[in-house]
């Protein structure tokens, strides 16, 4: 039984050393888009309390990568955020 439960730490052990920066990586969790689907919340220049959000403290446009927000959603928000600036509601 030693020698079984020895084998099952290196056979663990093994696993993490495989794993490198340079190698493609398996296991990717891609976020849904929280501004697409059934029940998302519509993007307007009016809607200041949802724009808000993807906007930091100094007043940039937060990047999809961060926001996991789709391409073609990520658009109408960054329009939308300066239309808003553009009429002082932010």
């Amino acid at each position: 039984m030693k020698k079984i439960n020895k084998n099952k730490k290196r056979s663990s052990q093994n696993n993490f050393a495989k794993l490198s920066i340079f190698q493609p990586q398996k296991y990717k969790f891609k976020k849904k888009c929280p501004l697409s689907g059934k029940g998302a919340p519509v993007i307007d220049y009016k809607n200041i309390k949802l724009l808000r959000k993807y906007v930091t403290e100094n007043g940039k446009i937060m990047p999809s990568r961060i926001t996991s927000v789709c391409q073609k959603k990520q658009r109408e928000l960054s329009l939308s955020i300066k239309r808003a600036r553009n009429l002082a509601l932010i």
